[in-house]
């Protein structure tokens, strides 16, 4: 059994609100946070998987999500602790993405658990009282909830997959408390973007957002999905797969799956955005047969988003702006 400070201990209807599935929470987005009673505590806050009622800001957050860790980090949220991944050249040597490590660090965010290997233990130790978590994708703990919910530590679950980093900042905002500095980021990135864009010089036509052998996958991004949003902030028009290849789509979340063969039918954007591309991906792009007659190839108008732009945040939607400004400014 564990024994919780007095002033950490969760509040018996934080817990209990964490797993309730209520009618509200099934008819209303994440974004939508009801407020009640003085200087809006506690607060109702519906999420993936139920309701969470939390009766002051929380001081203490924890992240099992490091695709969700930027945006805590942003819009400014106490964050304690966060999942690490595999070390790699997205993370440094802690597994913390490159993007906003150095933010982590100086601001003594500790690594929860290394690799995305979920350990209970570490998030007892951090008597946290907020978890942060994610429904989709390799840092998803879903089948971890119960156990955690059974240590009494309230859980938000937030689905990144089909929302952008501006309506989980919102979400995570109220959450936290950290309003003002979640609206005061979301402006800022904004008015980046803006900025940005009036200087670009963009070429005639339509861009499509390519993933181009990660994992062994290609994908086409849809015009709703994370990374085009910032590009059509840019000024840039992105346009998805064409709708005679619908029924070719093995996989579909922000980016429709295809087969390798399906490539070129699937990309009619006049100019190609690589995700996670690089320069070296770029040449690797041009290279491949299967495209050698797509007119973005025959012009020269394949350009790399940036190795971070595989999971867009604040942080990583800022590189991704500076990545492809070089290659636009007129």
């Amino acid at each position: 059994m564990t024994t919780w400070p007095s002033d950490r201990r969760p509040s018996r209807r934080a817990v209990l609100a964490g797993g309730l599935a209520g009618g509200l929470a099934a008819a209303l987005p994440p974004r939508l946070v009801h407020a009640t009673g003085e200087n809006g505590w506690p607060r109702r806050i519906p999420h993936e998987t139920g309701e969470l009622l939390l009766p002051a800001p929380p001081r203490r957050i924890l992240s099992t999500a490091p695709s969700l860790t930027g945006i805590l980090l942003a819009i400014g949220a106490p964050l304690v602790a966060s999942a690490a991944a595999a070390v790699g050249r997205l993370t440094d040597d802690s597994g913390f993405f490159r993007q906003w490590a150095k933010v982590a660090h100086d601001r003594g965010v500790e690594v929860l658990y290394p690799n995305l290997a979920f350990d209970i233990e570490g998030l007892i130790v951090q008597a946290p009282d907020l978890v942060i978590a994610s429904a989709t994708g390799g840092d998803s703990v879903l089948p971890y909830l119960p156990l955690i919910e059974e240590q009494g530590l309230p859980v938000m679950v937030l689905d990144y997959s089909s929302h952008g980093w501006e309506e989980l900042a919102e979400t995570l905002g109220r959450a936290s408390g950290q309003d003002e500095g979640t609206q005061r980021v979301i402006r800022d990135f904004a008015d980046r973007a803006t900025r940005v864009g009036a200087g670009l010089t963009r070429p005639p036509g339509q861009v499509s957002i390519v993933s181009h052998n990660l994992a062994g996958t290609y994908a086409v991004g849809k015009p709703s999905s994370p990374q085009a949003k910032v590009a059509a902030a840019l000024g840039f028009d992105v346009v998805g797969l064409p709708d005679a290849l619908q029924g070719a789509v093995a996989r579909s979340s922000d980016f429709d799956f295809i087969s390798h063969e399906n490539l070129p039918a699937a990309i009619t954007g006049d100019s190609v955005f690589l995700m996670s591309g690089s320069a070296e991906s770029v040449q690797v792009f041009c290279a491949d047969p299967v495209l050698a007659n797509l007119p973005a190839v025959a012009k020269g108008q394949v350009y790399p988003m940036g190795p971070s732009s595989f999971r867009i945040d604040y942080y990583s939607g800022l590189e991704m702006i500076e990545t492809l400004r070089p290659y636009f400014t007129r």
